[in-house]
């Protein structure tokens, strides 16, 4: 959804149209209402809504008349994921922040203020969910209302990537997909904000093990070129015998020997097909991925994906080459 087709002087009436209706009824005001831009989009997972918006500076107010005019009872997430935002709710102020999170209680006034980046717009994701599907209670998520959760480091870190995944993919899953990464994100939320008050343990059995396995997901992710990355290694620096480990990822159908493979060689592929890197040897290209020896490297490549590395670098490129040239051709007009 785009203000362009709103007329300019409308503009910030439809956003605020918008916005009680994807999350809460409040008024917002701004200096730049002649020149006021927005979009937005809306994703349902299920319990969940993810929502991104990209606007104007702006501030916004909710009060007790708005409470009791619209309430979905909801706790809500915002991540700014450019510009800066603060909040203040339940007598707390997050103060400005930026790549960081808030959590928001729907049921309670609160006033929130923006800074925009260098475009002159503010970015964020929001995600919306049920109060009774958070797995902490009452005054325990009180504490936590307009505190800033840095999503630079540890458990923020993995949420805010989530969520930054959340709105470029999930949009290319279908229904039962979907469902499933509306309950990954609540564990991920309800492990998160219990780390937060500093007692993982009071998120459910299933949030932590799906905590747990992002977390392996990220440390393998960021691992994938050092060869000493082995499932023993993966298990050790998580603190869980290799069994566990086997028996977390044997859940997803995967192995732990497997999975790393599987990226290392997902890795590899790409690396062979960019047209910029056909100066890097392909055993350079093993090699950047932990695979060090050149002909376990082709071997499983071969396996993988039926054609050897070099092959694949030959077709790939050319097939690349085929479609600049034919995308050229298609840009220009008939009878250009």
């Amino acid at each position: 959804m785009s203000a362009a087709a709103v007329p300019a002087a409308e503009r910030m009436d439809w956003f605020a149209d918008l916005i009680a209706d994807q999350l809460v009824p409040t008024a917002i005001s701004s200096e730049s209402r002649d020149s006021f831009w927005a979009e937005a989009t809306a994703l349902d997972l299920g319990r969940v809504q993810v929502s991104t918006f990209d606007f104007s500076p702006l501030r916004s107010t909710r009060t007790a008349a708005h409470v009791r005019r619209g309430d979905p009872e909801q706790y809500q997430l915002g991540l700014v994921t450019h510009g800066s935002m603060s909040l203040v709710q339940n007598r707390s102020d997050s103060g400005p922040f930026s790549g960081d999170m808030v959590l928001w209680d729907t049921s309670r006034p609160m006033d929130s203020d923006t800074v925009p980046g260098a475009d002159g717009l503010i970015r964020g994701v929001t995600l919306s969910f049920p109060k009774d599907a958070m797995p902490l209670r009452g005054a325990r998520v009180e504490r936590l209302l307009a505190q800033r959760i840095p999503g630079g480091y540890g458990m923020g870190a993995i949420l805010a990537q989530y969520l930054r995944s959340l709105t470029a993919h999930a949009p290319d899953c279908g229904p039962a997909e979907l469902e499933r990464i509306g309950a990954v994100a609540l564990d991920l939320v309800g492990t998160c904000l219990a780390g937060r008050l500093g007692d993982e343990g009071a998120a459910a059995a299933p949030a932590r093990e799906t905590a747990l396995l992002a977390r392996i997901d990220a440390f393998v992710d960021h691992n994938l070129g050092d060869p000493r990355l082995t499932p023993a290694a993966v298990a050790a620096r998580h603190g869980i015998s290799l069994r566990r480990l086997q028996l977390l990822l044997r859940d997803r159908g995967e192995s732990p020997a497997a999975r790393i493979r599987q990226l290392r060689l997902e890795r590899c592929r790409a690396d062979l097909a960019d047209p910029g890197l056909l100066g890097r040897p392909v055993r350079a290209v093993a090699g950047r991925w932990g695979f060090t020896d050149p002909s376990v490297f082709s071997r499983a490549f071969r396996d993988a994906y039926g054609t050897s590395p070099t092959e694949y670098r030959r077709e790939a490129v050319r097939e690349a080459a085929v479609r600049r040239i034919s995308g050229a051709r298609g840009g220009r007009p008939p009878g250009e």
